[in-house]
């Protein structure tokens, strides 16, 4: 009578990784063809065999020598050996072996005689199947051989870990790509909801200057200007932004000629700084080229970051900017609450906030910084921060600036 192979103890678990590789009923791979065919030759057998065990089946990822693709696992040979202490089983003589004797693969195709096989573990050391290697007559192996087998066997795994590691970054990009193609749907839906109440504002508000200026209300349509203009550069920025939502690259390809001083005033201008902000700005003509859009965007997080988490009487900000070769490093300094010296390195961090209100109750999302970072990072840049509680904090970062033709 056939010996049925014993189940391991960790038998849920030894499935589920399994499952993890996501390899059973896959098609052939060169790799592991190789690898079986190298135990053949080295061995001096006509049959060698990748078998991996499910809850039913031994199911063939490599085969030389037979012709059919799975066995039951009742009748594998390898269900024994995954239970195996040592992680090998060598048959010399299956006719005569109690266990098998019996078997339907001894007494018919493929006529089993000898049988070697390594336990292909993984490296939690959950046993998956084998590597072995098979004769229709009495053999045994050397230890050269044995050997030479289980190097082959650890190469299994390691291919097996491989093509995991594979379809995990595969997975990892499809999902990529599906947030990618959601979020560009969404800045464009977003653009277009924002972009139609924005016009009428705008039109409403040249409407408005048109009239304060005929009806010669001076301060009003100074006031009634400076909207205009905000509401311009607003439009602008939603298109740059919507641009880049659709063209990534054209943050690191479409770099243009800045002038630094009016650039920052710009930028100001269009954040709502209260009274007690005074902003002081590079004095020396500076010009850099560089993506204006992701340059704003490290402005506003910043400078918005500078008058929220400031409780002085009146809150500073100092702008400075150094051309170093080819690398522009801008500095933005504040008189502010300071950052813990623990909390430095985390701050870039994504979703890392400080439990830190501002001075509006309002606590932090923990994008900012990081999306900072993120495009100091795209322009071949960096950023770092020096700052004492209760005194203030000064962020440098520095930007590539190419130079004009």
């Amino acid at each position: 009578m056939n010996h049925i192979p014993n189940i391991p103890d960790n038998e849920k678990q030894r499935l589920q990784a399994l499952e993890s590789y996501q390899i059973m009923d896959s098609l052939p791979e060169e790799d592991f063809d190789e690898l079986t065919k190298m135990a053949s030759q080295i061995c001096g057998t006509p049959i060698a065999l990748i078998t991996l065990v499910d809850s039913s089946r031994q199911w063939f990822k490599s085969k030389l020598g037979i012709d059919v693709e799975q066995t039951p696992r009742a009748h594998a040979f390898c269900a024994h050996t995954i239970t195996d202490p040592n992680g090998i089983m060598v048959v010399s003589n299956a006719k005569e072996d109690e266990r098998f004797a019996k078997n339907p693969l001894v007494t018919g195709d493929p006529n089993i005689a000898f049988y070697a096989g390594i336990s292909l573990q993984t490296p939690e050391g959950m046993p998956l199947g084998s590597l072995c290697v098979i004769d229709t007559v009495p053999r045994t192996l050397d230890d050269q051989q044995l050997w030479s087998l289980k190097v082959l066997g650890k190469q299994v795994i390691a291919q097996m870990e491989l093509r995991k590691k594979l379809l995990l970054i595969c997975e990892t990009n499809k999902r990529l790509a599906e947030t990618n193609q959601f979020m560009q749907q969404f800045a464009t839906t977003a653009a277009h909801d924002i972009k139609n109440p924005l016009a009428t504002i705008s039109m409403s508000t040249e409407l408005l200057t048109k009239h304060l200026d005929n009806s010669g209300d001076k301060k009003g349509h100074k006031l009634a200007l400076i909207s205009l203009n905000g509401i311009k550069a607003l439009r602008k920025l939603i298109n740059d932004m919507l641009d880049y939502s659709i063209r990534p690259e054209n943050l690191t390809v479409q770099h243009e000629l800045i002038e630094l001083g009016g650039f920052l005033r710009k930028t100001v201008s269009m954040l709502s700084i209260p009274e007690n902000v005074k902003i002081s700005y590079p004095e020396a003509k500076i010009e850099i080229s560089t993506s204006a859009i992701a340059l704003q965007q490290i402005m506003i997080n910043l400078l918005t970051n500078a008058v929220r988490y400031n409780d002085k009487q009146t809150c500073l900000i100092h702008i400075d900017c150094v051309i170093i070769d080819d690398l522009a490093h801008i500095t933005v300094s504040d008189n502010g609450i300071g950052i813990r010296k623990e909390e430095l390195e985390r701050i870039f961090q994504r979703n890392v906030t400080l439990n830190t209100s501002d001075r509006f109750a309002q606590s932090g999302t923990g994008i900012g910084l990081a999306t900072v970072k993120l495009l100091a990072d795209k322009l071949g840049g960096q950023i770092s921060v020096q700052s004492t509680p209760g005194t203030g904090s000064a962020f440098t970062f520095t930007i590539r600036s190419k130079k004009p033709l």
